[in-house]
């Protein structure tokens, strides 16, 4: 059984070799055999494997302001066509939002309530609403050339749809298409958009930089937790800490209070 997982481990990552050893725990259990994955040789197999094969989890590059801004400071300087205000409104909607590409994509010009205050997006279903409920996402008025409710309100205009989906496909001869855009096309249009902006990040970008965005951020500008959970809408308090303990690790850092004192110490000497 070492041998076997030594072997396998060369072409197969420490997740799969997880479920092969669960399938060959199962089978022994169904024959009435001694279950062998309990071995403590191969326990300690499985670690040393791990330890050396595996592999962080890859995450999606939190998208900063200043990085939002620079993507639609490029929009903004490109020629007027349908798809630069609809690309202008998808990306001041996916971050202020924090909308999921699947949230995004299914947006219904049906879904959207216009108050004097600014927009509500009323979601009939999401990822974490298993019971249909639905939620709702406001996106309140702001200064016109960063307000993702100005930015749907100009695309509408120009577009010409009153009903249906919101985000669609433009074509290269500036014809908007009558179908949703697909999920996979957030991604890439958010690294077209990167490559353009000359980041040098743009392998780990896709559309959860807008949620892990919209949510670091708030939390370096100290944004209180409950608004920030709110405007995500995620259910787990876990998920949320995390990504504010993210957007304030420079910020609450013990460090900063130790180089300030050495620093007067090195002044007074």
């Amino acid at each position: 059984m070492v041998k076997y997982l030594l072997e396998r481990s060369k072409i197969l990552n420490p997740r799969t070799l997880d479920l092969h050893l669960t399938a060959i725990k199962q089978w022994h259990q169904v024959q009435g055999f001694t279950d062998p994955v309990q071995d403590p040789l191969i326990r300690k197999t499985m670690e040393g494997i791990r330890r050396i094969h595996g592999k962080p989890k890859q995450k999606a590059k939190a998208l900063r302001l200043e990085h939002i801004a620079v993507m639609i400071e490029h929009l903004q300087q490109l020629p007027d066509n349908k798809k630069k205000f609809r690309d202008i409104a998808l990306v001041l909607t996916g971050f202020f939002g924090a909308f999921r590409r699947s949230e995004l994509v299914s947006i219904q010009i049906e879904d959207l309530r216009w108050e004097p205050e600014g927009l509500i997006i009323q979601l009939p279903r999401s990822k974490t609403d298993q019971d249909g409920k639905g939620l709702s996402r406001a996106l309140p008025f702001g200064a016109k050339n960063v307000c993702p409710a100005s930015a749907i309100k100009r695309w509408l205009n120009i577009a010409e749809i009153t009903q249906g989906p919101l985000f669609r496909p433009v074509n290269r001869w500036d014809q908007i298409q009558p179908r949703e855009l697909h999920p996979n096309a957030i991604n890439d249009q958010l690294k077209l958009l990167g490559t353009a902006c000359d980041f040098d990040f743009v392998p780990e970008l896709s559309s959860h930089s807008f949620r892990r965005g919209l949510s670091t951020s708030a939390a370096r500008e100290r944004v209180d937790f409950e608004l920030i959970k709110k405007q995500g809408g995620w259910k787990s308090d876990a998920t949320v800490w995390e990504y504010i303990e993210e957007g304030q690790q420079f910020n609450n850092n013990a460090s900063i209070i130790l180089m300030e004192k050495m620093a007067l110490l090195l002044q007074n000497k």
